[in-house]
């Protein structure tokens, strides 16, 4: 019997009509989130507002792990007068950034909400007074306490972000982290600007560390909308660019945490171990970040057996050197003692907050969207991703570890996979490229909605647009996982000596840009 009250998406990506979307009232809407998030590995994929003439539609994507599906459902709620909506962050601390996000976009009242505070401050908020200069910082009164405010100008290259420490002494009782200072309008620029090369462009600046995480979620939402279906090998070369990138970020990763604990010796090591997973990129497709790589329908880029012969060449050199040095990395007493303990997130911590990617796993949530909503060439296997669970710095430098190991391995077997298909016995030097150059002449379906996830180095990256009658895209929402994990940051340096800070926050290593948008 069919449930009146959602709409189960079973694919990644996915789509579905927006005249087939439940609208709920807002009483059953909130019952219905309660019950979905006392689902083991229940969590809210995206919850954004829809404009419609006079109206808000309140969409709801919900990613019910277990099941390895998307559960969708609306509530509708006029434009006018303002409305007010009990919170659902009351009971469910993890939707506390969506509806932030609505309100401000919005002006939509959310009571009850314990932090209704902006997210990004973007052009034309709902509130023009809620700017920049005007944050409602949390206080703490207590003549033994101060207040110490890094940022949000950095040293370096980092990007701006504000970081306002509230202390005891050393002790850090609360820290907020206050972004938006980069706010580019992406969303906006995707709705602007129709064409599918300049929109695949866009997607690869979300997050600049991320192109091609964001490009391929980008690519599976307009070949979703079209209803088009890349060949096998390509599915496995976006994948082999998903993983280069995952190794290479980890690896740069572990560079800059043995940076910020002094181990010089593990920082050039692992700089010039990341330095030659780029540089097989850019032998791929010109660009060391892989942009330029993933494109909807096809790519300028085929695999070739020489780009593959040499990827498995410097994989091997890389995984003989990474392994040699995180040996040395985590036996050295004096690591270990900077590494454990600190910046713990607990299970339940991590839960509430909503944390996803690596910063779920090294806190022993088993959420990894390879595994829970199967992509491209992930599809038809079960993988199984690393876990951890003490969710201290060593964990999310471990994992690292762990990861780099599972890409390697991701790699060898699906370029083993595509000499199969070809009947090539290894090495791969014949390697025929495959057919497919990009198509941006796509005919994009009308009047639907289409969900696309992919598991980035850094989490769950989920890009979501909805077509109007014409088949134009007249909304789109992107997110980064990094929406997700600031708020776990924040909780990691709570009770730790402030000077802990810097490594704590580089064992996430997270995305103002990818946050901003």
């Amino acid at each position: 019997m069919t449930d009146r009250r959602f709409t189960e998406l079973l694919t990644n990506p996915g789509t579905i009509k927006l005249a087939d979307i439940p609208v709920l009232e807002y009483a059953e809407f909130s019952a219905f989130v309660d019950l979905l998030m006392g689902e083991e590995g229940t969590h809210c994929v995206a919850y954004f507002s829809f404009p419609r003439e006079d109206c808000y539609q309140l969409i709801c994507c919900m990613g019910a792990d277990e099941n390895h599906a998307v559960v969708i459902f609306s509530h509708v709620v006029p434009k006018q007068p303002a409305p007010s909506l009990p919170s659902l962050t009351v009971k469910n601390f993890q939707f506390h950034i969506f509806e932030r996000e609505i309100h401000e976009n919005t002006g939509i009242a959310f009571p009850g909400h314990p932090w209704l505070k902006p997210v990004r401050f973007p052009y034309g908020q709902a509130d023009p007074e809620k700017v920049m200069d005007a944050y409602p910082f949390y206080t703490i009164e207590g003549e033994e306490l101060h207040e110490v405010g890094v940022g949000p100008i950095h040293a370096g290259v980092i990007e701006p972000g504000y970081f306002r420490f509230i202390c005891n002494g050393e002790k850090v009782l609360h820290l907020e982290i206050h972004l938006g200072y980069q706010h580019r309008g992406v969303e906006r620029l995707f709705i602007e600007n129709q064409g599918l090369l300049y929109q695949s462009l866009l997607a690869e600046t979300i997050a600049g560390d991320t192109a091609v995480g964001h490009s391929l979620a980008y690519a599976g939402v307009v070949e979703s909308l079209a209803g088009f279906t890349v060949s096998e090998q390509l599915s496995r070369e976006r994948i082999i660019a998903l993983e280069l990138e995952r190794i290479a970020v980890h690896i740069g990763d572990t560079a800059a945490i043995c940076t910020d604990i002094a181990y010089q010796f593990g920082q050039v090591v692992n700089e010039a171990l990341r330095t030659v997973v780029i540089n097989t990129t850019q032998l791929w497709c010109g660009n060391r970040f892989g942009k330029g790589l993933v494109r909807p329908g096809g790519t300028h880029y085929p695999m070739t057996g020489t780009v593959a012969s040499v990827v498995l060449k410097n994989l091997q050199d890389v995984e003989e050197r990474y392994q040699q040095i995180t040996s040395k990395l985590f036996s050295l007493p004096s690591v270990l003692s900077r590494f454990e303990g600190t910046g713990k997130v607990t299970t339940m911590q991590a839960s509430l907050a909503g944390a996803v990617g690596m910063a779920a796993r090294s806190s022993g949530m088993y959420r990894d969207i390879r595994w829970s909503h199967p992509f491209s060439a992930y599809k038809g296997s079960l993988y199984e991703p690393a876990m951890l669970n003490k969710g201290d710095v060593w964990s999310r430098v471990m994992l690292r570890k762990l990861e780099v190991e599972k890409s390697l391995a991701e790699i060898r077997e699906l370029l083993g996979e595509i000499a199969k298909d070809q009947s090539h016995p290894k090495p791969l030097e014949n390697l025929e490229p495959g057919s497919g150059t990009p198509r941006y002449d796509l005919t994009l379906a009308p009047s639907t909605l289409a969900i696309s996830m992919v598991e980035g180095w850094r989490g769950e990256i989920c890009h979501i647009a909805v077509t109007g009658e014409t088949g134009a895209i007249n909304q789109y929402k992107a997110k980064d996982p990094s929406l997700h994990n600031w708020m776990a940051l924040a909780l990691a340096v709570r009770n730790q000596e402030i000077s802990d800070f810097p490594l704590c926050n580089k064992s996430f290593n997270l995305s103002y840009c990818g946050n901003d948008l």
